[in-house]
């Protein structure tokens, strides 16, 4: 461990110590500004209405019982401006909880100095594959996912589709990564043509387009998130790919993107754990007064993050308001039962979300507009793939 590590570490740990009897503090890490900022919206609007609903709207008020504090840091969509802001947060701030996380790379970039801090990490979207198999640690917890697991359900979906041959595009970084093998598991059946990590960000679809249709494929696999997804399906209309491939998108079609997307989604479907017409008093809550307080319908990012907030609080009142360490108010996270947006869930011994994924269908609504529907459940009580990589030692 470097000086700085050493020095961090004991300085966090104090701070854990001593803060504990008197406040929580907690970091929340999202995208505010930069090409990642539209998903960041939602995140940290999820965040904050979850927040809300538990009675904290300033500094001081209380968590579940607790006094707590909240710092905010902007990764731009970078990792070493996340990790930056991690080791503020850490070093100055001296926080018990660092939250949030969009981005695989801007979280695997972080997860070193949270940990040899020994301070918990409460993540609400990336799901970075080494995180929780290899790496991963009992001062971890997610309200997400796994990013395998959403293409893994997809996978399942293709292969009963009349497809024989399918090209696999993703961005390269590790969610992108995990994207592919993730389809690529439980694919049966279809013939992979090509595959293409195309660069973090990217506006320019034309070459990779051009690739995709010299493949001759019959479908096409694609991972686009933010940003990225608009320029892509803009491109791909114009080329007039479509008339010959089928689309299948996995974290692409979402409440984000659909606005922008518009009738060129319809007809399209996805996997995914939530959707906005779940039944569940507690989801119903969240949409409605989502919507009320921001004007838009909730996305998936939105929505996990809101979720942080409520197993927090639910932790806290189960603990008596009593933090006497973060590594006991993690290890309390994994069995505090809550209302989850998504329903009822366990945690496995890596800190991910044992849960059900579903068929997202998008249709014309009832008011002309695309709209986003379930149909139904395709995996049960999913755990993914990398919890068997996790050291015995670190399960938990």
């Amino acid at each position: 461990m470097s000086t700085f590590g050493r020095a961090l570490l004991a300085g966090a740990m104090f701070a854990a110590a001593s803060a504990s009897a008197q406040e929580l503090r907690i970091g929340y890490v999202s995208t505010m500004t930069g090409p990642g900022a539209a998903i960041g919206s939602h995140h940290v609007n999820g965040w904050k209405l979850g927040l809300e609903h538990e009675g904290w709207t300033k500094d001081g008020d209380k968590l579940g019982g607790v006094p707590t504090r909240l710092f905010y840091g902007d990764d731009q969509f970078k990792p070493d401006v996340g990790l930056s802001e991690v080791e503020k947060m850490l070093k100055e701030h001296k926080v018990q909880v660092v939250a949030g996380f969009i981005w695989s790379n801007v979280m695997l970039a972080a997860q070193r100095p949270i940990m040899e801090a020994k301070v918990g990490m409460l993540i609400t979207n990336a799901g970075a594959s080494p995180v929780f198999g290899p790496l991963c640690n009992p001062l971890i917890v997610s309200t997400s996912w796994q990013s395998d697991q959403s293409p893994e359900a997809l996978g399942r979906l293709i292969s009963n589709e009349k497809v024989g041959k399918i090209y696999l595009m993703s961005p390269n970084y590790q969610a992108g990564k995990d994207a592919m093998a993730g389809v690529k598991r439980t694919l049966k059946g279809p013939e992979i043509v090509g595959e293409t990590l195309f660069k973090v960000g990217e506006t320019d679809f034309q070459a990779d387009i051009s690739k995709v249709r010299a493949a001759k494929p019959d479908a096409l696999f694609v991972f686009a998130p933010g940003a990225m997804a608009p320029a892509f399906f803009k491109q791909w209309a114009a080329s007039g790919a479509g008339s010959e491939i089928k689309l299948f998108t996995t974290n692409t079609v979402d409440h984000v993107t659909l606005g922008a997307l518009g009738d060129a989604a319809v007809g399209s479907f996805h996997a995914l754990h939530w959707n906005v017409d779940f039944p569940n008093p507690a989801n119903q809550r969240f949409v409605k007064d989502y919507v009320a307080k921001f004007g838009h319908l909730p996305s998936n990012y939105a929505q996990q993050a809101y979720d942080g907030p409520r197993l927090l609080a639910a932790t806290l009142r189960a603990l008596g308001g009593k933090v006497e360490s973060p590594a006991a108010l993690m290890k309390a996270m994994r069995k505090t039962p809550y209302e989850s947006t998504r329903g009822a869930y366990a945690y496995n011994v890596n800190g991910l979300p044992i849960q059900d994924f579903y068929r997202l269908d998008v249709v014309k609504g009832a008011d002309g507009k695309p709209a986003i529907v379930t149909k139904g459940v395709v995996v049960e009580k999913a755990k993914d793939l990398y919890w068997e990589k996790c050291p015995p030692e670190m399960r938990h």
